[in-house]
């Protein structure tokens, strides 16, 4: 029977030591009047670094107890009377707080009763906590390298817009100005191969029986004239001078500095020298004063006299026909290469006007389906067709490699004249809000990619803590894991004494 180990399942272990009536069933209120006395006792106690290492740890219970007194038995020596009784009132009240543990076996219960505790609660949970802050802390740093990519992506995309912008984003209005100044090279660069498509404009005219006039006008005007402005269009013939509109450029950092001179409208200077510019304190209609419906019945009844009555020529300035009409603004056409002012919408060019831009591209397109379609039926149509005769009447002197040619030139063309930079500018210059649509945006990408760098080292340090908290976490799992094979063995050696020194083992405990 000595060989014969008891095997006690931890989970069982407070039933076990209650059915062998080793503990009693209720241990509650005794060890709330120990729990009393400790505390009492622990506010006279001596200065001893055993001491203090030892009340320094976790809760005390009747081992730490034990310990206690063995100190104490060192600096209370000097207590002791010759009938081995000590006079400290120290180690009085710890050999009263052994006294209580001991009767009813009531420290085995408590011990007992903080082992279970330990092993399926306290070390589990520390344990669980330690794996959550790890995980935490892992998506913490996946979250802090995922957020290059979009950082990258916004810092791309702004630097993309810049260049296509052609600016450097420092001071955007005065860098929009220095860019625009740029549109007239763009406009040159973007059809300066646009004579290729003389010979697939020629091919259009006659498919379709137009006169070389009406053949895709604008396109054939840009090809024999260059970009010329649209009144030259118009007019067939050059202006004298353009005065080109005043830029629509507007941002909200410059709207904020419009001085009162803005007020006033500006119709132009005319050829004598004196300024039209007419202020509102210029303008007076005066005030209408009819104080009875008699008096507005006699101002309707007065006839408008255009003149031959005294009191009428009294009153009326006298018109001098003698000034020249140049002094008015007014622009006689002559004949030949003599043109007028270039003012207002034709005073851009072709390509600079919103109108007309837009009619050139629609040309493009235009030709552009015009060449697919014979690429189409050149290679799908029935040779023996009638319809397939009658449309290679126009066109037999082309092949389909020369038609793909033309097509390709087309193309090129109409991917010169939409590069991004292009279309942005011109925007720009005649849309009021589209500075301020451009400068938000950048604001915008700048802003998020702050958000994002912030956020990062947000998610950094977080990540920084949570490694620190994990790690202020060992050294209290070490102590509990401790404490809990400490009593593991008291409470083992315990009742072995009581079953005439059996191995006894604590089934389910810690690893």
């Amino acid at each position: 029977e000595a060989d014969i180990p008891i095997d006690i399942h931890t989970l069982k272990l407070q039933d076990w030591l209650v059915s062998r009536r080793i503990v009693p069933k209720n241990i509650q209120q005794a060890l709330k009047d120990i729990r009393t006395k400790i505390s009492d006792a622990l506010q006279d106690m001596p200065s001893h670094d055993k001491l203090i290492q030892l009340l320094k740890g976790a809760n005390i219970n009747y081992f730490h107890c034990k310990q206690i007194v063995e100190i104490l038995k060192q600096t209370e020596k000097d207590s002791k009377s010759i009938f081995g009784h000590y006079g400290s009132q120290r180690m009085k009240d710890w050999l009263e707080i052994l006294r209580l543990y001991e009767k009813d076996n009531i420290y085995l219960a408590e011990a007992a009763q903080v082992y279970v505790r330990n092993v399926n609660y306290e070390v589990p949970s520390i344990r669980r906590q330690m794996s959550k802050w790890e995980q935490q802390h892992e998506e913490c740093l996946k979250r802090s390298h995922d957020l290059n990519k979009p950082e990258t992506a916004f810092l791309a995309e702004h630097t993309t817009l810049l260049q296509h912008l052609g600016v450097k984003g420092e001071n955007l209005k005065e860098e929009f100005i220095e860019a625009l100044r740029t549109l007239p090279t763009l406009y040159a660069e973007s059809i300066k191969n646009i004579k290729t498509l003389e010979e697939a404009l020629n091919l259009y005219g006659q498919t379709t029986g137009q006169t070389r006039q009406q053949c895709l006008p604008i396109l054939r005007h840009l090809m024999e004239f260059g970009n010329t402005t649209v009144y030259q269009y118009c007019h067939k013939e050059p202006p004298l001078s353009v005065e080109e509109p005043p830029l629509k450029l507007s941002l909200s950092e410059a709207q904020s500095g419009r001085s009162a001179a803005d007020n006033e409208i500006d119709y132009g200077d005319d050829n004598g020298g004196t300024s039209s510019t007419i202020s509102a304190e210029i303008i007076d209609f005066g005030e209408l004063n009819l104080e009875t419906e008699a008096d507005l019945a006699v101002s309707e009844a007065i006839d408008i006299d255009w003149g031959g009555s005294e009191s009428a020529a009294a009153n009326a300035v006298e018109i001098n026909f003698d000034i020249p009409i140049e002094e008015y603004g007014i622009v006689v056409e002559g004949a030949g290469m003599d043109g007028g002012i270039a003012k207002g919408d034709q005073a851009y060019t072709l390509l600079d006007s919103p109108a007309y831009s837009e009619r050139f591209t629609d040309e493009l397109y235009e030709l552009e389906s015009f060449l697919k379609m014979r690429l189409y039926e050149l290679r799908h149509l029935d040779a023996s067709s009638n319809i397939m005769f009658s449309l290679l009447d126009n066109i037999s002197t082309h092949d389909e490699e020369s038609i793909c040619k033309m097509l390709t030139n087309v193309e090129d063309i109409l991917t010169a004249i939409s590069c991004e930079q292009t279309r942005h500018l011109f925007q720009l210059k005649h849309s009021a809000k589209y500075g301020d649509l451009l400068a938000s945006k950048l604001k915008q990408m700048l802003k998020a990619v702050e958000k994002i760098r912030h956020t990062r080292e947000t998610l950094k340090q977080r990540a920084q803590e949570l490694k620190q908290e994990r790690a202020a976490l060992n050294p209290i799992l070490n102590d509990i894991i401790n404490q809990t094979k400490q009593l593991q063995q008291h409470i083992e050696e315990d009742i072995s004494k009581r079953y005439k020194c059996r191995t006894v083992n604590l089934l389910g405990g810690l690893n």
